[in-house]
């Protein structure tokens, strides 16, 4: 049984979006002649099959590898840069890497 406050705005909630997704949100709002970012997320709950819904799981899996202090250095250097962490950098760096190597050629 629902208590006569269930349906009040608690504390905030904060959660990392997309840019495309934060652009949405607002056509959204101004489409449903709503007030704020707020009201979109309880409509798209409200409206929203949790139940059903099958979001898509990436295992992850840490490990731990050595790397010179040069290259530790140069990663945080970018992560900086880059406004980024250092995994995503490293995550792209392998995922940049071919699976079998390049033969080299017959000279």
């Amino acid at each position: 049984m629902a208590t006569r406050n269930s349906k009040k705005p608690s504390a905030p909630l904060t959660f990392d979006l997309p840019l495309s997704l934060i652009d949405q949100i607002e056509a959204i709002r101004k489409g449903h002649g709503l007030g704020s970012a707020s009201e979109v997320v309880r409509l798209a709950m409200d409206e929203f099959d949790f139940e059903r819904c099958q979001p898509p799981t990436v295992p992850h899996r840490q490990i731990s590898v050595r790397i010179t202090n040069d290259q530790r250095s140069m990663l945080k250097r970018y992560a900086k840069k880059k406004d980024t962490s250092v995994g995503e950098l490293l995550r792209l760096a392998l995922e940049s890497l071919p699976v079998k190597a390049k033969r080299a050629a017959k000279r």
